[in-house]
């Protein structure tokens, strides 16, 4: 039997010169070590040089090692799931190469986690009824669909269903806004990301200081007193913050010398 090569797997790079044995909590239960070079250093686990199936453990298991090592260190940059280098050499000429970019990420993100604020509508006929309410225009047209029949009919529904729809998406974007506004002022920045469902009217990864955690925790608290019986929260952190930086590697980075 051929023992396919085995190459180093990246879960993300930190600033610190000790190495590190995190134990054996990586992708396939592999031993979590750590590569240096000068003040960075990328943790890595064991993996064969084939490509890795994104499965769902096998993701889950790469956002782990992350979160073990943000427990101990305040700098850490998320590297893209699926990174491997053939060697320790490579990884150690790649945070050479590129250790100025590494180290001004490291700094901009110092000391900074990500939290994640989902919202959802609890009730979608409450929702509607506002839409038909506040909308003159989709209105008249549902009014119209009651005194009309046939092949106009259908067409009406079809053009009150697109006028429901663009409503749906402004309101969504109007009450998204309004939770964003009252978060922004603890974040150093925030990202929307695409929502699901008729229902989801925010998705939403804000990164902040450490230090103000709590005070973004209290707001959250304020959110879901506020709204508790017109909208779900799912607040979720800290995490990785790869909603703002995923350190993308390419395979002939690798390569060079």
């Amino acid at each position: 039997m051929i023992m396919k090569k085995e190459g180093q797997y990246a879960y993300c790079i930190i600033g610190a010169r000790q190495e590190r044995n995190f134990g054996p909590i990586g992708i396939n239960g592999r031993e979590v070590l750590t590569i240096g070079y000068d003040d960075l250093t990328m943790v890595v686990s064991s993996h064969p040089l084939t490509r890795i199936k994104a499965t769902g453990d096998n993701m889950l298991a790469h956002t782990r090692v992350i979160e073990e090592v943000m427990k101990e260190f305040d700098g850490v940059l998320p590297v893209r799931f699926g990174t491997i280098a053939a060697s320790a050499d490579e990884v150690r000429n790649l945070l050479d190469r590129r250790r100025g970019e590494f180290r001004i990420a490291l700094r901009d993100l110092d000391h900074k986690v990500e939290l994640g604020v989902k919202g959802a509508w609890t009730d979608m006929d409450g929702i509607f009824k506002e839409i038909v309410k506040d909308n003159a225009g989709i209105r008249k047209m549902k009014e119209k669909l009651q005194n009309d029949a046939g092949a106009k009919n259908i067409q009406k529904k079809n053009e009150t269903g697109k006028l429901v729809e663009a409503a749906l998406q402004k309101k969504k974007t109007d009450e998204a806004e309004e939770i964003v506004e009252r978060l922004r002022r603890t974040s150093v920045s925030y990202k929307l990301n695409k929502t699901s469902g008729d229902n989801m009217f925010i998705n939403a990864a804000f990164l902040v200081d450490k230090g103000r955690e709590k005070e973004f925790d209290n707001i959250m608290c304020d959110l879901s007193e506020e709204f508790k019986k017109r909208v779900k929260f799912l607040y979720a952190g800290p995490l990785p913050v790869f909603n703002f930086v995923n350190i993308v590697i390419y395979p002939e980075e690798w390569e060079k010398n």
